[in-house]
């Protein structure tokens, strides 16, 4: 993929002193660091290093990535070590997609309070899965998979929602069975709902009831009771929105799908068009309107406003497995609906996994294949040291590669 024109990275350069002078007093440490990351990502302010194809002699010079989870240039890497981890652990099975959404009332509160309400979030949706497919009713399984929360929309407005990929069906409760589910279908998306929406409200009256919820500025009237019952009793009355794909039944497709979802940052710097007179046009997708493609404008500054809202507290993870792949029983319990369905771990799968090919390293590194002559490998021959001097946000890049 060909470097993109824009980046997000210039806009923080160029817009980052007007949006600290507007909104500054409001971000928390982890918003702060995020900024800085995006400002200084493969720039000389990070230091990096300079390689030496051992056949043709083609140098690189490339300055090191900031590796925030929130840059849009920092996930390549990431992304393949992850799939080549999780290449092992994928069933010769069909896959399900499950999307739960917190609904937009919610949002002020959620924004005050994201680490309970994003960690009530992954606890509510694992137990609504778990309960509804363990009613021998619906499936009778144990099942396992794993959760990874996007906080954003396509315009980058606040929408939490939480992407669910498991194996479409489970362990029989004695663990003498693997239970498929229907064909072209996993589980009753009403039934999912209501029992999220149960779980999630009583998770959230607990939390108000004990007095772990931050109530301040939008959220302020809510710290009275009668205010309080009014959105519980709303919410309540609404229906929560909960999405489930048809299985997908080819598994040599799974993991390309995982990828989709598990690195995804709130905007590709491939989206950017233009950023002129302080105004920044993007590409979105309109799913109201056949999945067209789109461009909007925002004021470059409330375009960090947004960008700012998706940035998760400092250590909070967003990706988590449960059931069966939860991590204290996954390998033995992967290992008994290997047993089940009959196969057991490819080879070629498992030696991928080990670790990562010279040919899928990142270009320009220590090991990676000559962008040039295709045949030498890339060799450190130089280190590029940090430059010592604070970054100043308005000031250009000094030795600027975002390659």
């Amino acid at each position: 993929m060909s470097r993109p024109v824009l980046e997000v990275a210039d806009i923080v350069r160029q817009q980052g002193d007007a949006f600290l002078a507007r909104y500054g007093a409001t971000l928390s440490g982890a918003q702060h660091r995020a900024l800085r990351a995006l400002a200084v990502c493969r720039t000389a302010a990070l230091g990096g290093h300079i390689t030496q194809c051992d056949r043709c002699g083609h140098e690189v010079q490339a300055y090191n990535s900031c590796r925030h989870r929130c840059c849009p240039k920092c996930h390549g890497t990431a992304q393949a070590a992850w799939l080549a981890a999780r290449e092992r652990e994928v069933l010769e099975t069909p896959y399900a997609h499950v999307i739960f959404t917190l609904p937009h009332d919610l949002g002020p509160l959620v924004l005050q309070n994201s680490r309970p309400l994003y960690g009530l979030f992954f606890r509510t949706v694992a137990q609504t899965l778990q309960d509804i497919a363990q009613d021998p009713k619906h499936l009778g399984a144990e099942l396992g998979g794993f959760a990874v929360l996007h906080t954003w929309g396509q315009q980058l407005h606040h929408h939490p929602h939480l992407h669910c990929v498991l194996p479409a069906g489970g362990l029989a409760p004695d663990g003498s069975a693997w239970v498929a589910c229907r064909p072209h279908f996993f589980l009753p998306v009403r039934v999912l709902s209501r029992r999220f929406r149960r779980l999630y409200l009583a998770g959230l009256e607990h939390l108000y009831g004990q007095g772990q919820l931050a109530l301040a500025g939008r959220c302020q009237a809510l710290a009275e009771r009668t205010p309080w019952r009014r959105l519980l009793a709303a919410l309540r009355d609404q229906e929560w929105v909960v999405y489930a794909k048809e299985p997908m039944s080819n598994p040599q497709h799974v993991l390309k799908y995982l990828a989709r979802y598990t690195h995804r940052v709130a905007i590709s710097n491939h989206r950017l068009v233009a950023l002129e007179d302080g105004q920044i046009t993007f590409r979105y997708k309109d799913y109201a309107h056949s999945h067209r493609l789109r461009t909007l404008t925002l004021d470059a500054v409330e375009f960090l406003r947004r960008l700012m809202l998706h940035v998760p507290p400092h250590g909070f993870h967003r990706l988590r497995h449960f059931g069966f792949l939860a991590n204290r029983v996954r390998q033995e319990k992967l290992a008994r609906c290997r047993a089940l369905l009959g196969h057991a771990p490819q080879p070629r799968l498992q030696a991928r996994a080990a670790d990562l090919t010279a040919s899928e390293a990142p270009w320009g590194e220590p090991g990676a294949r000559c962008p040039v002559c295709q045949h030498g490998h890339m060799q450190l021959v130089q280190t590029l040291y940090r430059q010592p001097a604070v970054w100043d946000l308005s000031v250009p890049a000094p030795g600027l590669d975002t390659s």
